[in-house]
């Protein structure tokens, strides 16, 4: 009787061990573990024609490092657009004014972050600007309808190569 309560004891330690560890993988997946406000942080804009699946609090980053969140997406009646409201961490405050902007996707879940690429302009982006060079997200659907498109009308590598050597 003593060694199955103490096997049973053990079993639920396991499970409860392995719940937690479950609770903290989805939190990282969700980026739900950085959930926290920075109220020292700045808020830039940037207008795309099509932001594919990105997500309030995806990762804002240049050269792999994460430096900030995506806090707002919203919809422009004017333009037809996509406007994205990023908040940058003030460690990063010095991303020169024409940085461009893409929407890039990352992992095997497909995630879409954004991708910042510095220019090399003198002045910086302060609190409130907006980022003029933009790329929006590629749509897979659409890639493979005009691949198969071109495909139809004989535009494929063949066809391609002799219009281009005349």
């Amino acid at each position: 009787m003593q060694s199955s309560k103490a096997i049973e004891i053990w079993v639920g330690l396991f499970v409860a061990v392995g719940l937690i560890a479950l609770f903290f993988l989805a939190m990282q997946v969700s980026n739900l573990a950085e959930l926290r406000s920075n109220d020292d942080s700045y808020r830039i804009v940037a207008r795309f024609e099509n932001i594919g699946s990105l997500r309030v609090r995806a990762p804002v980053s240049v050269a792999g490092v994460t430096v900030g969140r995506v806090s707002a997406i919203s919809f422009d009646n004017q333009t037809y657009e996509a406007v994205v409201e990023m908040r940058i961490d003030p460690k990063y405050d010095t991303l020169p004014i024409d940085t461009s902007a893409s929407i890039l996707t990352a992992g095997l879940l497909g995630e879409q972050y954004i991708g910042l690429s510095p220019g090399g302009a003198e002045e910086h982006l302060a609190d409130g600007d907006e980022i003029e060079l933009t790329q929006s997200a590629i749509v897979l659907e659409q890639v493979i309808s005009r691949f198969l498109f071109n495909k139809a009308e004989g535009g494929g590598a063949s066809g391609g190569a002799a219009t281009s050597s005349e």
